[in-house]
């Protein structure tokens, strides 16, 4: 088994890796992290859940300059929930090294993106419509990329990208290194890798080695208006920890939520009617385990990692094929187990047959839901509804813990740059460049994260310590 400590990486990043709780590469990582320090370009095929963000996030982590200013390494993703997520984990992997990342996504205020590029940012990881936009309007500077990844390819194209994705390539340096991650190679991405790649290594993530998940798929045959209560009945008998609740439209998800509302289960929705920022809001909550139930559209099949979901309920058949793999590969992550419930109607066999020739096998129909089973399990399901779901940490909650947010009330009108901050606050005794996280200058603020647990100390001296002959006010950055 190879460890971390084998890849070559700065020891920085090491220390980050620990502390978010990865012990041993996953297959994906073992993989492609060894050929990207190397910069070669690479086609990589795995599925969703091995681990794959951290194999490209992790390279562009060591690759990066910090000293230099324009970014260096552009993430392109499907959708925005997921363009946020990899900005997390990289900002996560190259917290001690200092490394900033930005994540660009349309339904977002585009002034609030283009301040944001004035500063100093390494890595931008962006949906391609927003991303394309920056460039063009010139508010994203690309003559210093060396780097390009883009995450679930096959999801880029399903969601017609395309024509935007090789927009951007073409007006990105010539010299650089490309890193594709699918799930299928599909023609079309193969044609888009061998236009745009050079000399392609080409790594293929089987999904037995993959461990692939542990998914119990079952199917149950239900009339249309005895939907709701056999749901009743079977969060009775599962009686899930954490479980996404599919469904077709955005007026179903909210005709569902209300009726679990009504019968006292904890509950939330997500579909794409919702302002983003409240979308972001309740997959945070979700994620830390503040509701059990979250009633979806497909909008949130799409790539979110959350580790300890138990089970997965197509309340309404996907019409797409597709989709069922990407809301199925919501549970089961991670090593751990999990459940895939489908509910059809009568009318919809060809759907479901069409489901189970592309998964490659027959899914298995459901056990009865007797009145014995219902009775039997309903005190413990009775419990389990009262109690307030288990909040959970977040991956970063350790690495975070020791880190203070410091906010200063001069920035760059005052003349002030990130090598003053790192001066003065260097030469606190007891404090050295390496307890210096992110700095963030505005025109008349200044954020600096203190790591390892310094933050009370830099706070009491700086309150008397000049910066450049400046006496700035100090205090706790607000969230």
């Amino acid at each position: 088994m190879v460890h971390f400590k084998e890849l070559k990486l700065d020891e920085k990043i090491l220390r980050a890796i620990e502390q978010l709780g990865y012990t041993e590469p996953t297959e994906v990582q073992q993989k492609v992290i060894p050929v990207a320090l190397q910069k070669q370009d690479i086609l990589v095929k795995s599925k969703t859940g091995s681990g794959k963000t951290a194999s490209f996030a992790t390279p562009l982590c060591e690759l990066v300059d910090w000293d230099e200013n324009k970014p260096q390494a552009l993430v392109l993703t499907p959708t925005r929930e997921l363009a946020v997520q990899v900005q997390e984990d990289i900002t996560n992997i190259g917290r001690y090294k200092r490394i900033k990342g930005l994540a660009l996504y349309g339904k977002s205020p585009f002034a609030r993106q283009k301040l944001a590029l004035k500063q100093k940012t390494h890595i931008v990881v962006g949906t391609p419509g927003r991303v394309l936009d920056h460039i063009e309007k010139g508010t994203l500077d690309v003559s210093k990329m060396e780097y390009l990844v883009i995450d679930e390819a096959d999801e880029m194209l399903n969601m017609g990208f395309l024509e935007q994705v090789e927009s951007i390539i073409k007006l990105l340096p010539k010299e650089r290194t490309t890193m594709l991650f699918s799930a299928t190679l599909s023609d079309v991405i193969k044609k888009l890798s061998s236009k745009y790649m050079k000399q392609a290594v080409s790594i293929e993530i089987d999904a037995a080695e993959e461990n692939a998940p542990d998914i119990e798929h079952v199917k149950y045959v239900v009339r249309e208006e005895l939907k709701f209560s056999f749901l009743e009945k079977l969060t009775i008998i599962e009686n899930p920890d954490s479980c996404i609740i599919f469904c077709r439209t955005k007026d179903r998800v909210e005709q569902l939520v209300d009726m679990l509302d009504e019968k006292g289960y904890t509950a939330d929705k997500i579909h794409g009617g919702m302002m983003q920022e409240d979308r972001f809001e309740v997959m945070d909550d979700f994620r830390r385990g503040d509701f059990r139930y979250l009633i979806a559209t497909d909008v949130a099949a799409r790539g979110i990692d959350i580790e300890d979901i138990t089970h997965v309920v197509h309340y309404d058949v996907p019409l797409e094929k597709e989709s069922y793999v990407h809301r199925t590969g919501r549970t089961g992550r991670a090593g751990r187990s999990g459940k895939s419930i489908m509910l059809a109607t009568p009318h919809e066999d060809k759907f479901v047959k069409e489901i189970e020739d592309y998964i490659g096998f027959e899914i298995t129909t459901g056990a009865e839901l007797s009145p014995e089973a219902i009775a039997k399990n309903r005190t413990a399901f009775d419990l389990k509804m009262q109690e307030q779901p288990e909040v959970k940490e977040s991956k970063g909650a350790q690495l975070n813990a020791n880190i203070t947010k410091l906010y200063f009330n001069g920035g760059k009108k005052k003349k002030l740059r990130a090598v003053d901050f790192v001066g003065t606050l260097a030469k606190i005794e007891g404090v050295s460049a390496d307890d210096i996280g992110i700095i963030t200058i505005q025109d008349t603020v200044t954020y600096v994260e203190i790591l390892n647990g310094k933050g009370p100390l830099v706070l009491k001296m700086m309150r008397n310590t000049t910066i450049k002959g400046k006496l700035l006010k100090v205090h706790i950055a607000n969230k």
